[in-house]
């Protein structure tokens, strides 16, 4: 009845991993203890060249796992465990005669100083990038593994092995999770997600920026509201459409100009998150839109060279592209750049030429066209 009680919760202690990491050490001392050990670890080796990368580890010596990490894992004879099928369980005395285990280089200068005296595994996972193994090792009071280790050994493997794979899951998605945020809080722009009523469902970290330093933008009893009234009701009625499907608001969303008390000027791009194929499907979703809130200036493209690997302009060409943007008129270039008018003049020449552009104006477009939403 003991042995089932402490089965029962190692199990649960797994799948509790499985949810948070965390937990994972303590699972593994449980599942040690039952197995007969003292010490466990999941490990991910790499087929190509044998790297090993602990994953999670429990009452195991910090210098020696780093030994083990850096030197010894090359010469561990239970990496065998990569050629046998998935589940088997094997202890080092399976993979070689035990006296040849022990005159190893292995066992002699990282097992036996802490007093290892043998170990049992199994692969958890297998791919053909690598393979997780599972590692329990005992020491001299527990003795050589032998057929009740190996027994406990089996009758867990499957429990790690869809906790591993259930982790994996879940670290998967709050990977995606976490990237999406983090590419949101990267935007040179503030975003919004609200619903239909206009209630902010997530705010980025550009976006709490913009509403601390002033901007035409209000977050009131939780609605994503403008200074401006006369903006005010247009703005919502986006998000209505929004709440509508992208058949009404259309794909590519709408844009309505702000103006700060301070005179600055915004620009404010909403995009329908809501389409009518997922309404038809039965799905709900709390955010109906996104809004883009940037300052109305013209930012420099993120990666200047992809203008001049797009035409095939020179160092200097590009130089008085970017200044024909940044600056403005011929002289005003020159003077910036060091260089005669004449010469601004004969490169803005070659810039037409091989842009196709005819004007000023048309290279501000085709810069802008070239312009980044996310930061350096």
């Amino acid at each position: 009845m003991v042995e089932a009680k402490i089965l029962s919760e190692l199990i649960g202690d797994l799948y509790d991993a499985a949810l948070d990491p965390a937990l994972w050490p303590a699972a593994l001392g449980t599942l040690s203890r039952f197995v007969g050990g003292q010490s466990a670890g999941i490990a991910y080796i790499d087929r190509a060249n044998r790297a090993v990368d602990a994953h999670h580890t429990f009452g195991c010596d910090p210098h020696f796992l780093q030994l083990y990490l850096s030197r010894y894992g090359q010469f561990d004879p239970t990496m065998t465990l990569l050629l046998l099928p998935t589940a088997r369980v094997a202890s080092a005395s399976d993979v070689m005669p035990y006296d040849e285990f022990c005159e190893g280089r292995f066992y002699r200068e990282w097992a036996r100083p802490q007093g290892w005296v043998d170990s049992v595994g199994a692969t958890v996972d297998k791919s053909g990038a690598g393979v997780v193994v599972l590692s329990i090792l005992r020491n001299q009071a527990s003795g050589l593994v032998d057929d009740e280790t190996r027994l406990r050994m089996e009758l867990v493997l499957p429990h790690v092995r869809r906790a591993a794979l259930i982790g994996e899951v879940f670290q998967r998605q709050k990977s995606e999770v976490t990237t999406l945020a983090d590419t949101f809080d990267g935007l040179n722009a503030g975003l919004f997600l609200v619903d239909a009523d206009g209630r902010v469902v997530h705010t980025s970290a550009g976006g709490h920026a913009l509403l601390a330093e002033g901007a035409p933008l209000r977050v009131v009893a939780g609605k994503l509201t403008v200074v401006d009234a006369n903006i005010e009701r247009p703005l919502h009625k986006l998000f209505a459409l929004a709440g509508a499907g992208d058949v009404a608001l259309g794909a590519r969303g709408s844009a309505i100009p702000l103006k700060a008390p301070d005179g600055r000027r915004y620009v404010a791009h909403v995009l329908p998150l809501a389409s009518r194929a997922r309404r038809s499907a039965g799905a709900t979703y709390q955010a109906v839109a996104a809004v883009f809130v940037r300052t109305a200036t013209l930012d420099l493209p993120a990666a200047p060279e992809l203008i001049a690997d797009a035409y095939n302009l020179t160092p200097t060409e590009l130089r008085v592209l970017l200044g024909i943007v940044e600056i403005g008129g011929v002289p005003e270039v020159a003077d910036s750049l060091g260089i005669a008018e004449t010469t601004v003049k004969t490169h803005l020449r070659h810039l037409y030429e091989k842009t196709g552009a005819r004007r000023h104006a048309d290279l501000v477009k085709l810069v802008a066209a070239f312009s980044s939403p996310l930061i350096d």
